[in-house]
């Protein structure tokens, strides 16, 4: 199956909200944080599902060693 490609458009329709999928962009790569307990209801930390948080994921306290234990659905488009 061909990876799926999302534009931010599409992206903000993943934002964990109303039974929707929570999802977000990091570097590129879109992740499917709907299972993560943290990010139940589309919101972590003040961030919210369905962006991309390139810029953010650097000043989080686990930096980027999360990513790799999270499942992959697709990647971003510009």
């Amino acid at each position: 199956m061909a990876e799926k490609e999302f534009t931010l458009e599409e992206l903000k329709k993943y934002d964990g909200q109303n039974g929707n999928k929570a999802y977000v962009a990091i570097d590129g790569v879109v992740y499917d944080m709907t299972d993560v307990e943290p990010w139940k209801g589309g919101k972590h930390h003040g961030n919210v599902a369905g962006q991309d948080l390139s810029e953010v994921i650097p000043h989080a306290p686990h930096k980027k060693t999360v990513l790799p234990k999270l499942p992959i659905v697709g990647k971003l488009v510009k």
